[in-house]
């Protein structure tokens, strides 16, 4: 791939308009990737294109054009293109560009890390579990399904046919009797070797086969095995196997298409002005998994069809594609789409509107959801907008707040201080841009001086960003390739209109302070949130920043909305708090001892199991792990019993 950049400093500094149809002339038919960029840097529309000249010459034809696409073209300063080598790299291309710079004019998929999967896990004793975020465990992922109760009915059935286990390995190691779950027939119960290893291979292979759709070969394996064990006169095994089978065909008996197993997602659009829902309906392996709705912004588009194929490209550019892709309406590119799904897939895939049979049906069944699902989420969206403005209200704003920013401390007296920091705007949480501080340098429990130092991190990186902004405002252009660190700057620039902190009068001052002295003072409104008597939820006070005092009520929806975020702020507070609390338990005393590195911290772990089982050894138990003598199994058996601090090495240990 090659990069081409229009613009140059001498045309920013006199302001010329961008001439698209001599851009354009340059170009090459050779396919890619065009990004439209305005003055400020930021990126306005990512677009791919069979052939490059052609598609963004039609931009600048004199053809009419809609007033949103019309109001981005008067926008853009200069334009970049990527030239790739086929159209299948341009779209591949154009949805990374789209979920890496968040085009301002292009229909985006919100971002969600929680699609849940089905994990095989890559182990001697494989297991089998839920999986959500990111893929970084060793093993097989099965999905993504619509949702967790799928996943859950899909658990529940693989357990109680192919009997593998899914406890966590802290536990499976530490097993000295079988679990509950092989009492209910559930576990074959290799924590404590009851299965043989090629027996449990064996069922890890089936339920893989199973998990991949394959029922049908599934099943002849299963009927060979049953009749070959009937045949050496097992008859324990034949019926063993025999009931297995007939769970398999019972499965494969429910909920099929078109009376054979099939692998189709059937999407739907539903629009109402510039507000969209697209609902996934899944079928694997006849087996009918739900649906999903889906949110995507819109950026001011209001074509079902674009929507629609902005939905297709992005999600299965990261999701496994099934066989067949059925949609409600026609849209563009379809070869296209269809190519390079199936290259990535390694498998046929097709893309088809306009079904008739059982699938119109499912079509009927996916637009009628995803109405209700629009109309669902529009009722929850007047309900946030109503707290907007009666929050707005109720602190004399001129206008509702487009972002707030509540901040909270967890510890547990005084150890591991986290601070957190969560943004909401008018849609409610924007999750992406929370934040998280490890506090250091203080007095354990000295609450004031956590929320200080909390604060100044943000809003020092806040001045810096505005200050670097101004600057780039009066510079050229900046080069390719550095929209990621320009967008960054942005969001440090961005300053909350509203600033919660969930605390009384003292973390109040020492937000104020913190932001006189970073000159924001007069750009940021600062309301404490304090508790009411007894704790009550609905009984806060809201400290405001003349020093009056606030006291709404439970009813009133503007704090209901202040509550909805100090209750965010303080789960992600805590979650964070507890993580790093974890975390220092399990490894930092170890790693405080001298002469522990990884090494020797992981052979200590590997050989008690954890470090539950090395501490309920003796000292002279640790001193038989390898590269662990008598005078350094005393230091770490006195250090994990708190007996004495950590002695130098090479000092002996001394007993009480």
């Amino acid at each position: 791939m090659t990069d081409a950049v229009s613009g140059s400093a001498a045309r920013a500094a006199d302001a010329t308009p961008f001439d698209g149809k001599a851009f354009a002339r340059g170009l090459s038919l050779a396919p890619g990737v065009y990004r439209m960029i305005a003055a400020d840097g930021s990126v306005l529309y990512v677009g791919k294109a069979g052939a490059l000249r052609k598609r963004v010459a039609s931009y600048f034809s004199n053809a009419p054009r809609p007033s949103r696409t019309a109001a981005m073209l008067a926008q853009v300063a200069r334009m970049e293109v990527t030239v790739t080598r086929t159209e299948g790299e341009a779209l591949l291309l154009e949805n990374q560009l789209i979920k890496s710079l968040k085009p301002r004019y292009n229909v985006l998929l919100r971002d969600d890390k929680s699609y849940p999967y089905v994990l095989v896990t890559q182990e001697p004793w494989p297991r089998l579990a839920l999986h959500r975020g990111p893929r970084n465990v060793p093993g097989r992922y099965f999905g993504p399904y619509p949702g967790v109760t799928a996943v859950r009915e899909t658990l529940n059935m693989m357990h109680k046919l192919f009997r593998l286990r899914s406890c966590e390995d802290s536990v499976f190691r530490n097993r000295s009797r079988p679990c509950l779950q092989h009492q209910i027939g559930r576990c074959t119960a290799p924590c404590v070797g009851l299965v043989a290893a090629r027996e449990y291979a064996d069922s890890v292979r089936r339920a893989t086969l199973f998990l991949e759709g394959r029922s049908d070969d599934l099943a002849r394996e299963l009927g060979d095995a049953m009749e070959a064990a009937s045949a050496r006169l097992d008859f324990e095994e034949a019926a063993r196997l025999r009931d297995l089978l007939t769970g398999v065909r019972s499965m494969q008996a429910r909920q099929y298409v078109d009376g054979r197993a099939a692998e189709l997602d059937v999407l739907a659009v539903a629009m109402q002005g510039t507000q969209a829902c697209v609902l996934l309906l899944a079928f694997r392996d006849g087996r009918n998994l739900g649906t999903r709705a889906f949110f995507p912004r819109t950026n001011g588009s209001d074509n079902p069809a674009e929507v629609l194929a902005a939905f297709v490209s992005q999600y299965y550019a990261e999701q496994p594609p099934p066989r067949e892709i059925v949609l409600d309406r026609a849209i563009e590119d379809v070869p296209l789409l269809e190519e390079a799904f199936t290259a990535a897939a390694g498998r046929k895939v097709q893309l088809r509107c306009n079904v008739r049979g059982e699938r119109a049906g499912y079509v009927d069944l996916a637009r009628r959801n995803a109405e209700l699902s629009l109309a669902t989420e529009l009722g929850s969206q007047a309900a946030q907008q109503a707290r907007m403005d009666s929050l707005q209200a109720l602190l004399g704003l001129d206008a509702p707040p487009a972002r707030i920013e509540c901040f909270d401390i967890s510890h547990t007296m005084g150890e591991a201080t986290v601070a957190s920091c969560v943004v909401f705007d008018p849609d409610g949480p924007v999750r992406g841009q929370y934040r998280r501080y490890n506090i250091a340098g203080i007095e354990p429990g000295d609450d004031y001086a956590a929320m200080q130092q909390a604060l100044q991190r943000r809003f020092r990186r806040a001045a810096e960003a505005l200050e670097t902004a101004a600057a780039d405002a009066t510079s050229a252009p900046p080069v390719a390739g550095s929209e990621g660190a320009t967008r960054e700057r942005r969001v440090d620039a961005v300053l909350p209109d509203l600033l919660l902190i969930d605390g009384g009068a003292g973390q109040v001052a020492q937000a104020r302070a913190v932001l006189a002295a970073n000159g924001l003072q007069d750009r940021v409104m600062v309301v404490g949130v304090a508790k009411g008597e007894e704790r009550r939820a609905g009984h806060e006070r809201l400290l405001l920043p003349d020093g009056g005092e606030l006291r709404p009520g439970a009813d009133s929806p503007g704090l209901q909305l202040i509550q909805q975020v100090r209750d965010e702020a303080h789960r992600f507070a805590i979650t964070g708090h507890r993580g790093r609390r974890q975390k220092a338990r399990n490894v930092s005393r170890l790693e405080d001892i001298p002469g522990i590195g990884p090494r020797r911290r992981a052979s200590l772990l590997k050989h008690f199991g954890g470090l539950a089982g090395l501490k309920a050894a003796g000292a002279e138990e640790i001193a038989k792990v390898e590269g662990i003598n008598e005078a350094l199994a005393g230091r770490i058996y006195a250090t994990l019993h708190g007996l004495q601090e950590a002695a130098p090495p090479g000092a002996a240990p001394s007993s009480k």
